[in-house]
């Protein structure tokens, strides 16, 4: 587990007395916790995404199904336990992903489901809802910021004074550039579900691929 660190600048430990836990609690650290994400750019193989801590622990893998690589991913941990499945909806005018719990892709199992706040964005902007949330009058968490700069925050609720809960930037390395490799860094603050936070990531990434596509 990541140790912890200090906030980055501008930022500060959101007021959360209690833990944001949507895949579980054994994903919720006291501490704000530093991941690192290696995305292999040119690969079609599983384990696409690579998640490690400050040290270079292996936190979790993001593998892809290979007959359905663009429509489903499954969060495993280290050692490559599924955590959470992550769904396409097919046919949705705003890129809705659905996560389950574990390999599952029954309704019952259902967590939570992120989609584009608009059909034309020049900005990134997800809304996300969770399963209990069945009206979606109002998201639970919403992403906002530049996925091409790699520079996002994640808050709760859909207000612009709602709490930050993670950031995202750029990693800038040589090396990766060499081998193909996108790398950035998130920040998850305390009492926060970090295995949420990169399912959420790993959407973020699906849906901007599609719209590259």
């Amino acid at each position: 587990m990541a140790q912890p660190s200090f906030p980055p600048t501008g930022s500060s430990y959101p007021p959360l007395s209690n833990p944001v836990s949507v895949i579980g609690l054994q994903f919720c650290s006291p501490f704000l916790v530093d991941l690192t994400i290696v995305r292999k750019v040119m690969t079609i193989t599983d384990g696409n995404f690579i998640v490690t801590d400050i040290n270079g622990n292996i936190i979790f893998k993001v593998k892809g199904g290979l007959l359905s690589l663009r429509d489903r991913r499954v969060l495993v941990d280290a050692a490559g336990n599924p955590i959470v499945s992550l769904q396409q909806k097919i046919l949705t005018a705003h890129k809705r992903w659905q996560v389950f719990r574990g390999e599952s892709s029954d309704t019952e199992d259902l967590l939570f489901s992120a989609k584009k706040s608009s059909m034309l964005q020049f900005k990134t902007e997800l809304d996300v809802f969770l399963a209990t949330n069945t009206k979606e009058d109002v998201c639970d968490f919403k992403i906002k910021g530049s996925w091409l700069e790699r520079s996002c925050d994640i808050y709760t609720g859909d207000s612009s004074t709602s709490t930050v809960i993670a950031q995202m930037h750029k990693k800038h390395s040589i090396q990766s550039m060499i081998l193909g490799k996108d790398s950035f860094m998130v920040t998850v603050y305390p009492n926060i579900d970090h295995a949420f936070i990169i399912a959420l990531i790993v959407i973020l990434d699906e849906i901007n691929q599609d719209k590259d596509d």
